[in-house]
């Protein structure tokens, strides 16, 4: 693949170049190169709206003047009547400043329920499989701190655990992939700033208006607390220290995983031994969620009752067999073995 596909030029443009001197934009510019570590191509995911509008600018920056190569992909859902039409305005806003890109079509019956949900999933999948064509490991998304902030309360709703309420990281793995996130500490109001200096325009999602979605009514919440008294800055150290502890929790996850697992990669299998078992059930959990989701090549772990349920009936049989996430879980004796389901 050229350099050249990949928008890689020698300088800054001077029309952006310009905007750089604008005093608040250069600013969340350091901010964001401050947070971005990248010496190899990476993708950026463009959807239209002011975050991803802004990650694109600030991304391109980031590519020109560390000449890396960056390929920037604009994800069409064809869940409106309109997706199509928005996609390709994306796309001419892309190259007003010199940014190449290429739309990725959600093909196929679109889902009644869980609409947002699945959404995603499809999104990753179409990115996921564009990164591989183009041998990319390193993926950019446009998640915000509002985004923090409100995946911390929608997990609080379904009940979720520590690693459930803390799962927007900076840098996440997933599939092989690292999935970045370089406006985590960006406020959307600045990022709208930035998105109306340089387009003078942004896709207005009508979803994010629309209370049946639970985002939109945990956005209301949000700003109803933060109207009587829930400070920005507390409750930012307070998803910090349970990202510290989370970080605890995984140490002896990958511990668990490593000592007490016999790994057959030709064969697509895993042995856990006996001791894997003999851990606290977050750590009992989280490690045999992680080995189902290597074994079994999924992107997304398994659904947490299914896998509670798998590891009760581990525990209480001397044999067991069941399926879950692409995978066959055998229990003969004291081992457990995990295959890819055929």
């Amino acid at each position: 693949m050229s350099l050249k596909n990949l928008n890689v030029v020698n300088k800054i443009p001077k029309f952006l170049k310009s905007k750089l001197k604008n005093s608040k934009i250069n600013q969340i510019y350091k901010k964001f190169e401050k947070s971005l570590n990248i010496d190899g191509k990476f993708i950026v995911a463009v959807s239209g709206g002011p975050d991803s509008l802004a990650l694109a600018f600030l991304a391109h920056i980031y590519s020109i003047k560390n000449k890396v190569p960056a390929k920037f992909l604009i994800v069409d859902h064809k869940l409106r009547s309109d997706s199509t039409k928005e996609a390709r305005l994306v796309k001419q806003l892309l190259n007003s400043i010199s940014i190449k890109s290429e739309i990725l079509t959600w093909k196929g019956k679109k889902p009644l329920k869980n609409i947002q949900g699945i959404a995603r999933i499809k999104r990753y999948e179409l990115l996921f499989k564009k990164s591989d064509s183009l041998k990319i490991k390193d993926i950019l998304l446009g998640h915000h701190q509002d985004d923090l902030f409100e995946n911390f309360f929608i997990r609080m709703l379904r009940g979720s655990g520590l690693k459930g309420l803390v799962s927007l990281d900076k840098v996440t793995k997933m599939g092989g992939k690292r999935i970045l996130r370089p406006l985590l500490d960006q406020r959307k109001q600045d990022l709208v700033f930035l998105s109306k200096n340089i387009f003078n325009f942004y896709v207005e999602d009508p979803s994010n208006k629309d209370e049946k979605f639970q985002r939109t009514r945990v956005r209301k919440l949000i700003f109803d607390l933060q109207n009587n008294g829930l400070e920005e800055k507390k409750f930012h150290k307070t998803i910090k220290n349970l990202k510290n502890s989370n970080t605890v929790v995984d140490f002896y996850v990958d511990e668990n995983i490593k000592k007490n697992t016999f790994f057959l990669e030709k064969k697509d299998k895993i042995f856990l031994n006996k001791f894997f078992f003999n851990q606290p059930n977050e750590i009992i959990f989280r490690a045999l969620s992680e080995t189902i989701k290597l074994i079994g090549k999924k992107y997304y772990s398994v659904r947490g009752k299914k896998l509670d349920k798998i590891i009760n009936d581990i525990k209480n049989h001397a044999y067991f067999k069941s399926t879950l996430g692409g995978c066959v879980i055998e229990k003969v004796h004291q081992t457990v073995i995990i295959s890819k389901e055929r």
